[in-house]
């Protein structure tokens, strides 16, 4: 697996950007992970994949966002493309995040997006109220060894944004369990972020 730098990441953006050109296509889609870490300057490391999110419509100016699944044909084929010009896995850009949505999304999503383009594609980098969420859920799934977990501590949430974050997370599974975990994961994460700092 090739690791994803942030120049790496811009390089293949334009690529897709200039693909669905090509194809006479143009989307417009959110993305999350270590891509929009990294692209953000929220944290400064390597990823193994591009975490596509939602795709996005745009009525009348307004913005509204949807699970990715499907990829339109067009963009699906521009990141083939484009991974095979590249030399990196055929899932290098993928929609396996997106299964969040058979729960729901933080309500946070809409907010302090950051757009940009590359050619035919624009890209919505997701803002750090989502993106504590989503590693928070992450850090419970996977556990304290994992890259999430890193993230977070990386992040330095405040307890403001721990609580919106607690909130959502808790919504995914009623459980008294579960609701333990997240309890656990908190703590770990206050105390790692002390650490960090």
């Amino acid at each position: 697996m090739i690791e994803l730098t942030r120049g790496n990441i811009n390089n293949l953006l334009e690529a897709v950007g200039e693909q669905l050109a090509l194809r006479g296509a143009s989307v417009s889609m959110l993305l999350v992970g270590g891509a929009a870490l990294s692209l953000r300057g929220f944290v400064s490391r390597t990823t193994l994949d591009v975490d596509v999110f939602a795709l996005v419509d745009k009525t009348e100016g307004k913005r509204s966002f949807r699970p990715p699944d499907p990829l339109p044909p067009a963009l699906y084929e521009s990141i083939e493309i484009v991974g095979r010009d590249f030399g990196l896995s055929h899932d290098w850009m993928n929609t396996l995040v997106a299964s969040i949505w058979d729960q729901g999304v933080p309500e946070s999503l809409p907010d302090d997006i950051l757009w940009r383009t590359y050619g035919s594609l624009e890209i919505g980098l997701v803002g750090r109220q989502t993106l504590i969420s989503l590693k928070l859920y992450a850090i419970i799934d996977q556990g304290k060894q994992s890259k999430h977990f890193e993230d977070l501590i990386e992040l330095c949430p405040t307890d403001g944004e721990l609580n919106i974050a607690v909130a959502w997370v808790s919504e995914q599974d009623a459980s008294p369990e579960f609701r333990q975990f997240v309890t656990e994961a908190v703590q770990h994460v206050k105390a790692g972020s002390r650490e960090h700092h």
